[in-house]
This record gives structure tokens, sequence and C-alpha cells, in this order.
């Protein structure tokens, strides 16, 4: 069986003006983004990037929301990208 899908709403976007407020974003577990408080979300395009996690607020949807939700897809690269260099803007500690 595969791990339930997590999703995340978008909270604030300061300093971040790809990101919209109240919309909800695919995650993508990543614990190295996580032990440097950031979280790793899919945007509409399909690529994921690096934000810091308190922009967010992780929800459960009920499974008729998550049925609803587009099927975004991990980028290709998303393997290589792991390593956790790829951010649309490097957040500030």
């Amino acid at each position: 069986m595969s791990k339930k899908q997590e999703f995340a709403i978008c909270l604030a976007n300061e300093g971040f003006d790809d990101l919209e407020v109240w919309k909800v974003y695919r995650v993508l577990p990543d614990s190295k983004a996580a032990g440097v408080g950031c979280i790793r979300v899919i945007d509409e395009s399909g690529e994921d990037y690096l934000y810091p996690a308190d922009r967010f607020a992780v929800v459960d949807l009920p499974n008729i929301v998550r049925s609803r939700l587009p099927e975004w897809q991990p980028s290709r690269d998303h393997k290589a990208l792991r390593a956790g260099t790829r951010s649309r803007r490097r957040p500030t500690v």
C-alpha cells in the first residue's frame, strides 16, 4: 500500500511572490529539508521547490477532497533535487 499523500496550505507568502496564500500544495517528503526548517511542495507546473515550513500548515484532507485535487506529479528531476539545493529563493535563517 502506498503512503498517503500529504498536503499543505500556504499561510503567508512574504518574500515568495510565487506562493499563493490559501492555496493547497502537494508536499513531498524530504527529511533534509525538514531538518533545516523547510518544506518541499509541488507547484501547478509539477515542479517541486523548497520553502520555509513556517509559510505552510500541513493538513489532513478528507478523501472526497483529495480525489478532486489535480494529480500533480513530482518533476522528473526530483530524485536529483532531493539533495536539497533547489529553491526559488533561499530561506533566511
